[in-house]
């Protein structure tokens, strides 16, 4: 039988770009999207922050979507092919509240635009907040964000797996590869050690007597 090729996924560009939030702009953003003035884009944000979906999924939600008593959203996984996958994603109990206070028809869509509307109104909050220039100012930004932080926050991967709705743990795995504050703590101990033994100095000495 022949094996599907699967290509490498990975958080960034071939030229090194990253493409996903960091902490403190996902932070920044969020904080936007909260009292944005246009409340329906604002929940829209909140969606794709807190849930990680697509913005497609995100469209394609109703009232009906909202599960008010376990406190989640359904989500119909829209690149499964051949049949329909419905995921749950828990969200926060005034994210859902405020959904349902949308008071749209149950079985209307929840943000009736087009996802080009979408996409550049999720843009203009971000870049409300400086997250701009490079491919992490994007929705699927947000994904890659969601996925990171549910990551270093100690979710097991195979619960981000299914909350993301990836078909291969491989693909979700990726987000535990991301920098984090604990590495950066790491390397800057590292760094130190370095500096109080005089190897960054004799190495900076080094450089220094070379280009002379």
């Amino acid at each position: 039988m022949t094996q599907r090729f699967h290509p490498q996924i990975s958080l960034r560009c071939a030229d090194g770009r990253r493409k996903y939030l960091t902490p403190d702009e996902r932070e920044r953003f969020i904080a936007a999207a909260l009292d944005w003035r246009e409340r329906s884009v604002g929940l829209l944000c909140l969606m794709l922050a807190y849930s990680g979906c697509r913005i497609s999924e995100a469209l394609a939600m109703t009232a009906l979507s909202i599960d008010a008593g376990e406190g989640c959203v359904a989500i119909r996984s829209l690149k499964k092919r051949g049949h329909v996958v419905i995921r749950t994603v828990p969200l926060p109990r005034k994210l859902i509240e405020e959904l349902l206070a949308l008071n749209r028809q149950p079985e209307a869509s929840l943000w009736p635009i087009s996802r080009s509307t979408a996409w550049m109104r999720v843009k203009t909050v971000m870049a409300s907040v400086g997250v701009v220039g490079g491919p992490h100012a994007t929705p699927k930004g947000l994904r890659h964000g969601f996925g990171i932080h549910a990551t270093r926050c100690g979710i097991p991967l195979n619960l981000v797996q299914r909350w993301l709705g990836h078909a291969r743990i491989s693909t979700t795995a990726i987000y535990a590869d991301a920098v984090g504050a604990e590495e950066r703590e790491l390397a800057e101990r590292m760094w130190e050690a370095e500096a109080s033994s005089g190897c960054i100095d004799k190495g900076d000495q080094h450089s220094s007597s070379e280009q002379t």
